[in-house]
């Protein structure tokens, strides 16, 4: 008997609209940590910038690899903030696709029915394609379904090279432009003139490789963050 009235069971639509509410919540808060984990992965790679740059100040010997450095960092930082930028669009969509859902069951409250919303569907859609949210946004897309607020996922997903397509022409300009916000007047020397410099001697090798370890950490962060 208690299988039969499970089958026979059907959410309302006060609960449905609370379970709609709960997965976004939580898609807020799982952004929310991401957003936070970048801010700080920022603030370090800013830091491994300026000491990069004064150590090619303070040691002509090393001012090759360091500047090499620098640039590094530079361009990590760029693919920081991309990240970040992306998220807060992200939340912003999802803050959206809340208040709408809402309204889509208000007007069911009124009128005793609810129509699909394409706008809610493009942004569900637009959202499951980002990887940090994907199992849970295909949760929310199939509440709203159930409910009727949307009919089917549309349109295809974009893998990541679509999505980052026209970033590397960008880049080292965007790798410029941070550096200048950062360094000010201690900017690093011409591609040209960095490669005049003297190679950084034997000693430094333990330091670069320092610097490798720190690259890796913080691009192992980043692929953390979009899995």
């Amino acid at each position: 008997m208690e299988t039969i009235r499970g089958l026979l069971w059907k959410p309302t639509p006060e609960e449905q609209k609370r379970k709609c509410n709960a997965l976004v919540r939580q898609n807020v808060r799982k952004l929310d940590r991401d957003i936070m984990q970048l801010k700080q992965t920022e603030a370090k790679t800013k830091n491994f910038i300026l000491q990069s740059s004064k150590r090619a100040q303070k040691n002509p010997s090393m001012a090759k690899q360091a500047n090499q450095d620098v640039r590094t960092f530079a361009r990590e930082l760029v693919r920081v903030r991309k990240q970040s930028s992306r998220l807060q669009t992200s939340k912003a969509q999802l803050n959206s696709v809340q208040m709408q859902v809402n309204e889509a069951f208000s007007v069911r409250k009124i009128e005793g029915s609810i129509r699909a919303s394409t706008g809610i569907m493009k942004d569900v859609n637009t959202l499951v394609r980002l990887p940090e949210l994907t199992g849970t946004m295909r949760e929310l897309s199939s509440e709203l379904m159930k409910a009727g607020i949307i009919e089917e996922m549309v349109g295809d997903t974009l893998d990541d090279s679509a999505l980052m397509e026209g970033e590397d022409e960008e880049a080292e300009g965007e790798v410029d432009k941070v550096l200048s916000e950062i360094l000010k007047d201690r900017l690093p020397p011409s591609k040209a003139a960095e490669e005049a410099l003297p190679a950084a001697p034997v000693e430094a090798e333990e330091e670069e490789e320092d610097n490798e370890e720190m690259l890796r950490q913080m691009r192992n962060r980043l692929q953390a963050l979009q899995s």
